[in-house]
């Protein structure tokens, strides 16, 4: 529990001083869906864009994995909760159309896994994971006349199993597509 408190601290104090940052120009609100061939993100976004070009962007989501028997067991299932953080910076001063960025996700999620053993009973189990999931993001996003926004994006990275209570589960390298909806103020 401890650690758990150390990174959402840590976390929490990377947003809020992002997010202090006194050169505001805007704010954009959005839900947020990516999915890796293994699960899917769903959640809400705050991006704040600041000095020209640069924003910052918070999410809080859920993490449904379907690990399915690419991870360790057989069949690997869960999901959980979790948040992201991450800096964009954007191609134009407009802050749409390309942009290119590097986010980090925490999530705190609980895997059900089973192994089928031949001539055995199955074996089953549960594992709660601690994720790290930093990545590498480019994107487009299209700004309609009235501030809605589209944002396509595609991320590389890496999942880190940091915290690991049961049986290891699945982790590695991870490729996301990205489809935010929002609205800038």
């Amino acid at each position: 529990m401890n650690k758990r408190l150390f990174l959402l601290t840590g976390l929490l104090g990377c947003t809020l001083f992002l997010f202090a940052q006194d050169q505001t120009t805007s704010w954009s609100t959005g839900i947020e869906i990516q999915a890796y061939p293994t699960g899917q993100i769903f959640g809400l976004t705050i991006e704040k864009m600041w000095n020209e070009k640069h924003a910052g962007h918070i999410r809080l989501g859920y993490n449904r994995v379907r690990h399915g028997d690419a991870g360790v067991h057989d069949e690997e299932s869960g999901g959980g909760l979790g948040a992201t953080f991450g800096y964009r910076r954007y191609f134009d001063p407009a802050y749409k159309a390309w942009h290119m960025g590097i986010r980090t996700d925490l999530w705190y999620n609980t895997i059900d896994w089973t192994d089928e053993i031949i001539g055995a009973p199955f074996k089953t189990g549960t594992t709660n994971i601690v994720v790290v999931q930093p990545t590498l993001e480019g994107g487009y996003t299209f700004l309609s006349k009235n501030n809605w926004t589209l944002d396509l994006s595609l991320a590389f990275g890496i999942e880190i199993n940091v915290y690991t209570d049961g049986e290891p589960t699945g982790e590695g390298l991870i490729l996301l597509g990205g489809l935010t909806v929002g609205k800038r103020f």
